[in-house]
């Protein structure tokens, strides 16, 4: 973001403005990037979502509102935003609406640290993989407070099950992430998209070293996220709703929007770690192919990472949409069994590979030159 950062301090500069009123106020500017572009991608996910269900279904899905049902989630937020807010009475009235605040938050906060491009990184310390599972994990806080602050058995059953799933699946993502650390030497985002980089391209990627920490962290994005077939959080055949049983309009969105976006976070997450992030598959960028050494390659080029990472999150949350048209629901102690009893064990083994392979390559098993 250095190059916006310069920008909008000439642009001050012009007119006068002194230079401490644009260190205090240049983070509002990416933060309203983020926040537009929060919100037109979880409208664009919430249609895609309901059109591949309904294709994989062999229903029609949206089709009325709009041409092709493109404006029907448009239609669903207006909708939302004219319902009235409902609170119970005997809900505490507090924690009852602070917790749609508390989920939406971290979560705006979140789509601001992934590196975007090699210049689009709105937050790029040097332990931002750490501060992004902190920042992940942090809704469920809420949750509690929704499903216990609401006063209702279901809403309470429903956040007591997302605890549990969360406390059960945090414990293999983190062998996993250190598998993935161990790899790239670097806890940094972009430290470990560039230690993915290979002249072979997408043969540099993390995702066939760490093939077994993959396949584990997927699983356990879809726990946290309460995807099918880990929805028990949310199970309408036992909990009607489960923890947001009792909110309504705007409440109900921020918990319906806070869903969606961290679904597209954690999308992008995985691609960073296993998928080479905002890097070309085939080893070189395309715009440097197209164009050469010219001053629109080396723009085209941002754009072009952006294109690479945003597809490759979208490709994961098309395979997550279709188990969620295909697998039915696991019952709780399954769910819990699964994680304890085989994903646990499978990430540390993991991690004792990734480590020998490592020590035994002296480092130079990825990222080749």
């Amino acid at each position: 973001m250095n190059y916006l950062y310069h920008l909008y301090m000439e642009f001050l500069a012009e007119h006068g403005i002194p230079e401490l009123f644009g260190n205090i106020t240049y983070y509002v500017i990416p933060f309203c990037i983020a926040a537009a572009a929060f919100l037109v991608v979880v409208l664009a996910l919430v249609l895609a979502e309901r059109k591949l269900l309904g294709w994989l279904t062999h229903r029609k899905g949206p089709n009325r509102v709009g041409l092709w049902g493109l404006l029907q989630t448009l239609a669903d937020a207006f909708k939302l935003l004219i319902k009235e807010n409902v609170t119970p009475d005997k809900a505490d009235r507090f924690l009852f609406n602070l917790a749609p605040i508390l989920v939406f938050i971290p979560v705006m906060t979140v789509i601001g640290i992934i590196p975007y491009s090699s210049e689009f990184t709105f937050v790029n310390t040097a332990t931002n993989v750490i501060l992004y599972l902190i920042l992940v994990a942090f809704p469920i806080l809420s949750v509690f407070l929704g499903g216990w602050a609401s006063n209702n058995k279901y809403s309470l059953m429903g956040a007591a099950r997302a605890i549990a799933q969360v406390l059960s699946y945090e414990v293999p993502i983190t062998f996993v992430v250190l598998s993935v650390v161990t790899l790239a030497s670097s806890m940094n985002m972009t430290g470990i998209i560039f230690a993915q980089y290979s002249r072979l391209g997408a043969l540099g990627w993390f995702c066939f070293p760490c093939f077994i920490g993959f396949v584990i962290m997927f699983i356990c994005v879809l726990a946290e996220l309460n995807r099918c077939p880990f929805d028990l959080p949310e199970a309408e055949s036992e909990l009607i709703c489960g923890y947001n049983t009792e909110y309504s309009g705007m409440r109900f969105a921020m918990f319906y929007l806070s869903e969606y976006g961290l679904l597209f976070a954690n999308a992008l997450f995985l691609s960073i770690m296993f998928l080479g992030g905002y890097l070309s598959p085939f080893g070189a960028y395309l715009s440097h192919i197209i164009w050469g050494d010219t001053v629109l390659a080396s723009v085209m080029v941002y754009f072009e990472q952006a294109f690479w990472l945003i597809l490759k999150a979208s490709l994961i949350i098309f395979v997550i949409i279709w188990i969620r048209a295909t697998l039915p629901r696991l019952a709780s102690f399954d769910l819990l069994k699964f994680s304890w009893v085989y994903l646990l064990p499978l990430s540390i083994l993991n991690l004792f590979i990734v480590v020998i392979l490592k020590y035994l390559t002296g480092g130079a098993m990825c990222g080749l030159s």
